[in-house]
């Protein structure tokens, strides 16, 4: 099926489902993926064979120049937005100097657009780096990746292409004492001759004594809405959305906000 790349370090702004009108920050190659994660739903495709693509990544100053010169064009139109995203083709915190471009961007959020709220979208791989984890406790949200409570059904989903330990990660989101939101996508399918479905009442009951170890101050479900690389992946129905909602609340006492 059709994925798409960004093309640009500084895109949008787009209406987000989940954030509003957000202005996106690209901190990876404008010309293909680099992540630590090669998910079997990402919009932006699968990661390149390795050694076939040189990742040439936007340098500190180029993102802190192109992020003034939007928000100034974005002020002049009185268009400013909700939030500056960062997210793009891959994982943002693999960026080496991406501690220092989260201060470059509270600068000129508190300079020029002041209401909006930084975000960041991150798989949570790297949390083991304690430049990136003070870089997320700087954000107004920190959103990372849950998708499972079972370390099988991740690697099925998600395809990590780092070192991957559910219980370290776990702990590692539990770090952040609840300053977090964590993000999860529902969906049901088959992939290379395995069915795959975290909806399953084992899935729900893994994935919630994990968010009982976390804590988070929010949790985002969601389910598939553009095209994926695996053909072969369905949609979770709204309400079945909202049931999980509804169980998360109840029981955990926790804030979830659903997007179908």
């Amino acid at each position: 099926m059709a994925t798409f790349l960004f093309d640009k370090t500084i895109f949008g702004p787009v209406v987000s489902r989940r954030l509003g009108i957000s202005l996106g920050v690209n901190l990876l190659p404008n010309d293909s993926k680099l992540c630590s994660f090669d998910c079997i739903y990402c919009e932006c495709g699968w990661n390149p064979e390795k050694g076939t693509v040189k990742a040439i990544l936007p340098s500190r100053t180029v993102v802190k120049s192109l992020l003034r010169q939007k928000l100034l064009e974005m002020g002049q139109e009185g268009n400013l937005p909700d939030v500056i995203t960062f997210a793009g083709n891959g994982e943002p915190t693999m960026h080496p100097d991406f501690d220092g471009i989260i201060d470059d961007t509270i600068e000129l959020r508190n300079e020029l657009s002041g209401n909006a709220r930084i975000a960041v979208l991150s798989n949570s791989t790297m949390l083991h780096k304690p430049s990136v984890v003070a870089a997320l406790r700087k954000v107004d949200d920190n959103i990372l990746k849950l998708d499972s409570g079972i370390e099988k059904t991740i690697r099925l989903i998600d395809q990590p292409v780092v070192p991957f330990n559910l219980p370290d990660i776990a702990k590692n989101l539990s770090q952040f004492a609840g300053e977090l939101i964590i993000q999860t996508m529902f969906v049901t399918g088959d992939f290379n001759g395995e069915h795959i479905d975290n909806t399953t009442e084992a899935e729900i009951s893994a994935w919630m004594r994990l968010l009982v170890q976390i804590r988070p101050k929010m949790v985002m479900i969601y389910t598939i809405a553009r095209d994926t690389p695996s053909e072969n992946l369905c949609r979770v129905d709204l309400d079945e959305l909202n049931c999980i909602a509804r169980k998360v609340e109840t029981e955990l006492g926790l804030t979830v906000q659903v997007s179908g």
